[in-house]
């Protein structure tokens, strides 16, 4: 799995049903929901995505849609590992609605969700194999039940060495993050669609480069991890031997 999400959909109602209907998104509601909730920010237009790809957007910018009774904001600030902590601004503005939190980063098979209702938190999972379980509030959604029940095990294989642990987790957080997309938002971004999922290529997201005032400037974090960079030592390639050991390529 190859898998990165970071959004929020805020809904008057079922997800997946308001997003089968969504149209084309204007301009003028999204800019102004993203001015709501990025108050005092420095924002400027940039370009768009699609549903598919702007559910994790490059760092510094915001995939966004405002279409009657349901919005979507991608942005990575949302991949926090306790949603519970979600800025309360963003939770103050889905007052009366339903908020669905999902994030997801496949290079460490951690996965996070959360939903609300008119601004009470109902459910919160946030777990990953280095983690475990970080934050786990409310009853878990129909869809997280096999899992939690044994049904869906963690299908990994360890890396070959006698030394390595099983993997930590019941279930793997990728594959219950898929079933959260279903359920919650009515698509998936691996596996086989179903004939109902939502054609996640077809909606439009407008794009906006969104940046706090009061944050770290830009340039000086890029020239900062750019001074990090020069500083590593050369990469170590490695192979496979035939009994399964690690192989330093220069070594051979």
């Amino acid at each position: 799995m190859g898998v990165k999400t970071g959004f929020l959909v805020y809904a008057d109602g079922d997800v997946p049903a308001l997003l089968r209907d969504a149209g084309t998104a204007d301009l003028a509601p999204t800019a102004g929901m993203m001015r709501l909730l990025y108050p005092g920010w420095e924002m400027e237009e940039s370009a768009g995505s699609t549903l598919w790809d702007g559910v994790y957007p490059p760092e510094g910018t915001a995939y966004a849609a405002s279409w009657p009774g349901v919005e979507v904001i991608g942005d990575q600030r949302v991949m926090i590992d306790f949603p519970s902590q979600l800025p309360e601004h963003l939770v103050a503005a889905g007052a009366g609605r339903r908020i669905v939190l999902h994030a997801m980063h496949s290079v460490v098979d951690w996965l996070a969700f959360a939903v609300w209702e008119d601004g009470r938190l109902v459910r919160s999972l946030s777990l990953s194999p280095d983690s475990g379980i970080i934050e786990n509030i409310g009853e878990p959604l129909p869809f997280e039940l096999p899992y939690w029940a044994g049904d869906r095990p963690a299908d990994v294989i360890p890396w070959p060495d006698e030394d390595e642990e099983p993997y930590s987790l019941p279930f793997h957080p990728l594959e219950l993050g898929e079933d959260a997309l279903r359920a919650l938002c009515g698509f998936v971004l691996e596996g086989l669609p179903e004939p109902d999922d939502i054609d996640t290529d077809s909606i439009r997201l407008h794009g906006f480069r969104v940046r706090d005032p009061h944050g770290p400037d830009p340039a000086e974090r890029e020239a900062a991890l750019q001074r990090a960079v020069e500083g590593m030592s050369p990469p170590r390639i490695f192979s496979l031997g035939p009994d399964g050991s690690l192989i330093e390529r220069d070594a051979l």
